[in-house]
């Protein structure tokens, strides 16, 4: 759990990478942002890679952030570097890894407040995903949060993003 995931979260550590990982957050709005990021060089050891509004309603549909995490490992950064999302996972998936983040950033969760340079604790030995910040000042930002315009506004994607429950209840739009 943890500010980050008061609804929970889906994390795949094999323990190999360790139990817990603390690190600086670099954060994306996107997807192929984190990937560019990452191609760039622009992620170096320590960093927490944050990659938001690729949940149920953000992306929509949570997309499968296999290309950033496989770029991660290919440039040499696994379990130097974590990565974070709302989004989700596929079994390929490799390294220090937490997706299905509830709430979602797209939903006003506490990820959509995560400024770079943030120190970001993942503990997988009790389940905590921590923002390192003063619940003051994550209280102050989220006053100042307003939801991203949708990626979709007509048709069935932008029908699902707005039915879409939490990932923490499936993702389901019934």
């Amino acid at each position: 759990r943890g500010n980050l995931a008061v609804d929970g979260a889906v994390a795949k550590i094999t323990g190999k990478e360790g139990l817990s990982f603390k690190g600086v957050a670099k954060c994306y709005g996107r997807e192929e942002e984190a990937l560019a990021a990452v191609l760039n060089d622009e992620i170096k050891a320590g960093d927490v890679i944050v990659i938001r509004y690729e949940g149920p309603a953000g992306g929509p549909g949570m997309r499968e952030m296999l290309a950033p995490t496989s770029a991660v490992m290919g440039k040499g950064l696994g379990g130097k570097v974590a990565l974070i999302t709302d989004g989700r996972f596929s079994g390929g998936t490799h390294g220090f890894v937490v997706g299905h983040i509830t709430p979602e950033a797209f939903k006003g969760g506490v990820l959509a407040v995560v400024e770079d340079g943030d120190e970001i604790l993942i503990d997988a030995e009790n389940n905590v995903l921590e923002l390192l910040v003063d619940q003051s000042i994550i209280k102050e930002r989220l006053s100042h949060w307003t939801q991203p315009t949708p990626n979709y506004t007509k048709g069935v994607l932008a029908k699902f993003a707005k039915l879409a429950k939490s990932a923490s209840e499936g993702a389901v739009t019934d």
